[in-house]
């Protein structure tokens, strides 16, 4: 009888220490449970390149008009609308005869001047070869000298004559006077043309390269000669990409040309122009862009994921930062610019800090966490 409850109280002890043991397993299991994972991101410093997204646009590098130089009526357009054309390729024949006739008359009259020359240098060599004879009176003698000068001077008038006649007589063809893609022609075959008309005859545009005038105001011109004066930032290249209107990157690289001394007094802006290669015409002017031009390098800048920056009521930016011992704090940083899918934070961040990338909704300032370093792409 002794022995059997010398059984039963051991099988009864032995069950309250499993149970015991069972509990404590539990408890330590729940604490285990309580203790969130997030994900964090360690910070380095880098160098970080500015840029600044501005609005442009598109302009040709040379614009000519094509305008008649003589009267007429022109009999052919030379060209195709919207080809190029090489300057001195020929693009209206307006109608010679005109001209043509001209040059035949000037041409006519300095024959006769010349002829009338000819005549007076021959009488007054031989009045000279006369002397002081009683045979010429010596105002004979002076009066035939100004004849040949007379007819020398007209020999030149004809001659200058007889060169315009050409000149004009060489207008009634229409050049291309530079290099480019001509536009629609405004005139066609019998339309009457003169060298005072208001409209041109048509227009060549140089479309490569092509410039690209930015827009940028006198305030961030100025904030940023003041960062670079101070060594904030280092000067970068002057090269500058583009944006087209559908959203797609401009393949080729632009170069910074020169930038407006003087601010627009209306706008507040600066006008800044860059030349981009055109090989294909893909720019046309008058045509919106948006360019991204690097402003700078900031040499020891923080990079912090976006997914790691929220906002407070009033709008702050706010970032969740463990500490060695785990915990997490609450930081109000300057996020002062989106960079790819980062934000560039200028104060409220040090490199070596970590910040929490995954798991934010789940913890908040002061909580214990489990952190795990994870890897975002670039």
């Amino acid at each position: 009888m002794r022995s059997t409850y010398r059984n039963l109280a051991a099988a009864t002890a032995l069950c309250l220490v499993t149970v015991s043991l069972a509990g404590c397993g539990q408890q330590t299991q729940q604490r285990a449970q309580q203790t969130p994972e997030v994900g964090v991101v360690t910070l380095r410093s880098e160098p970080v390149t500015l840029t600044s997204e501005l609005t442009g646009r598109v302009a040709a590098t040379a614009v000519a008009e094509v305008r008649p130089q003589v009267a007429g009526i022109i009999m052919a357009r030379l060209f195709q609308e919207g080809s190029i054309v090489k300057q001195g390729q020929a693009l209206y024949q307006i109608d010679p005869r005109l001209y043509s006739a001209d040059l035949d008359t000037a041409r006519a009259q300095l024959e006769s001047a010349k002829a009338d020359l000819a005549t007076a240098q021959a009488k007054a060599k031989r009045y000279a070869a006369l002397g002081d004879s009683d045979a010429v009176s010596a105002q004979d003698r002076d009066d035939i000298k100004a004849s040949a000068r007379a007819a020398l001077a007209s020999v030149h008038q004809y001659e200058a004559a007889t060169r315009t006649a050409q000149v004009n007589l060489g207008f009634t063809k229409v050049y291309a006077p530079i290099t480019g893609r001509i536009g629609r022609s405004a005139y066609t075959k019998g339309a009457l043309v003169s060298a005072s008309q208001d409209d041109a005859l048509a227009t060549i545009q140089q479309l490569d390269p092509v410039y690209v005038d930015i827009t940028q105001s006198s305030a961030d011109l100025l904030r940023l000669r003041k960062a670079l004066a101070k060594g904030d930032l280092l000067p970068t290249s002057a090269s500058v990409k583009l944006e087209l209107e559908d959203g797609t990157e401009y393949p080729q690289a632009g170069t910074v040309e020169f930038s407006e001394v003087s601010v627009d007094p209306e706008a507040g802006t600066v006008t800044i122009r860059a030349r981009f290669p055109n090989p294909d015409n893909l720019l046309l002017p008058g045509m919106f862009v948006r360019v991204k031009t690097p402003q700078g390098t900031m040499p020891n800048g923080l990079l912090v994921p976006q997914q790691a920056v929220s906002r407070d009521d009033k709008g702050n930016a706010v970032v969740l930062v463990v500490g060695k011992d785990n915990k997490v704090e609450s930081r109000t940083v300057n996020a002062a610019q989106a960079i790819g899918d980062k934000w560039l934070v200028t104060s409220g961040l040090k490199a070596g800090e970590r910040v929490v990338v995954e798991g934010t909704d789940k913890v908040s300032a002061g909580a214990s966490v489990k952190a795990t370093e994870v890897k975002l792409d670039n």
